[in-house]
């Protein structure tokens, strides 16, 4: 299913503009997610984009964002603390819940994850929290200070390196980690609780993840991410973790809705998808679904390819297909085979060889792309026979169309001139 990421800015906790994205399927929105980053890090890491999009592919929106003076959010880092940043995360869902729909879900990523549980009982809507790599303790990010602690506690604050970033650290933020006591906000938790934790984690210990396991009650689940490391830098990591994150999610999702027509074999269904002017579903045969839409520029979401697209992809799949069955017949060995598509309207008068003279006439340019050993003689047989694929010769013949209605099975046709589209 395809996805669409829309950037949005909602106001956080301290009152400055935080950055923020929205992960859409491109068919109906089963439920939505709320993902938190790792300390220091941002909305758009690598792992944080694949969750999202691998949650969004399978039906559930996510709201990612950049916590205040992160990423592309406002704000002074120096300002934060670990409870600006749970009430970033309160902000947050409170923003989903006025524009979008409040978040069913809350995915945390690290110190994120110690975020969101404590976030949690404060977000009604809530009925599932998902910990990565999380900390059983806040306090535990203060080992990234190292030699800098002392003088942080000394001095009021100081510059720490982190991630090859500077940020500037005040006492207050330490002092704010000591106050709270995550493992008791677990015990009260009472909602659904998924903790994903790599043993060889390097950075926050798996003993974490069974401090977390240990004060929960039921329901409850663990899941070893075996030999991934703590920021998920491997797309099958991050691509496991919503894989089981959607699967996990729906207990407390409604159904999925049958999406989209039946066709029968041999038939073709297209169907309005009810969420917007341009969006179809389309059904090829029993077994094929597939997404139609128009580009932004035209008033559509771009959810899916447009119906010249569509036409575009048939004529380009035909003369794939049928330069690969000559070749194949013949023996001829091709190491790759593209075929490049464009259409446009142009001035018939521009166009030497339609007989049409006035006016606009439809053109496609089509770039064949055939690479092998192969002779001149041969590719330029191949060229012949990419005109004669079934799709060509159809779009080159008369084409009798004949439209009926359900109820009125009397054919007729459209008299009042009207032209529709493009």
């Amino acid at each position: 299913m395809a996805v669409r990421t829309e950037s949005v800015n909602f106001t956080g906790a301290l009152g400055d503009s935080l950055a923020a994205r929205i992960d859409r399927p491109a068919g109906p929105i089963r439920g939505y997610a709320l993902f938190a980053h790792c300390f220091t890090c941002s909305k758009d890491l690598v792992a944080a984009r694949r969750i999202a999009s691998g949650l969004a592919e399978r039906g559930i929106a996510v709201l990612r964002f950049d916590f205040t003076g992160l990423g592309h959010s406002d704000g002074e880092f120096a300002n934060t603390t670990f409870a600006s940043n749970v009430e970033d995360l309160v902000a947050a869902a409170d923003y989903m819940a006025a524009t979008l729909a409040a978040p069913e879900i809350l995915v945390g990523h690290s110190l994120g994850g110690a975020a969101v549980l404590a976030a949690a009982g404060r977000i009604p809507a809530v009925k599932g929290v998902a910990t990565i790599g999380a900390p059983s303790d806040p306090l535990h990010v203060l080992h990234n200070f190292g030699a800098r602690l002392e003088t942080i506690e000394r001095d009021g604050e100081a510059d720490v390196e982190l991630g090859g970033r500077t940020f500037r650290v005040r006492r207050s933020f330490i002092e704010d980690l000591k106050d709270h006591r995550l493992v008791d906000m677990v015990a009260r938790l009472r909602k659904d609780l998924l903790i994903f934790h790599a043993p060889l984690d390097e950075t926050v210990g798996i003993a974490n993840a069974t401090e977390i396991f240990v004060a929960a009650m039921h329901p409850k689940s663990f899941v070893s991410l075996d030999k991934a490391d703590h920021l998920l830098s491997r797309k099958s990591d991050s691509d496991y973790v919503a894989a089981v994150l959607s699967g996990w999610a729906e207990r407390f999702l409604p159904d999925a809705p049958t999406t989209g027509p039946r066709a029968k074999e041999g038939e073709v269904v297209v169907a309005d998808a009810g969420d917007g002017l341009f969006p179809q579903w389309i059904a090829a045969g029993p077994l094929h679904r597939m997404r139609a839409d128009e580009p932004i520029s035209v008033g559509g979401t771009d959810t899916g390819p447009g119906p010249y697209d569509l036409l575009l992809a048939a004529l380009g799949a035909c003369t794939n297909m049928t330069v690969k069955m000559y070749a194949d017949r013949k023996g001829w060995s091709l190491d790759r085979l593209e075929t490049h598509l464009r259409h446009a309207k142009i001035h018939a008068e521009d166009c030497a060889t339609c007989e049409t003279r006035a006016g606009k006439v439809d053109r496609i340019d089509r770039h064949l792309v055939i690479e092998g050993p192969l002779d001149a003689v041969q590719k330029a047989k191949l060229r012949e026979i990419a005109d004669k694929c079934p799709v060509h010769r159809t779009l080159h013949s008369e084409i009798s169309i004949v439209t009926t209605m359900a109820g009125d099975e009397t054919v007729g046709e459209a008299t009042d001139g009207e032209e529709v589209g493009r």
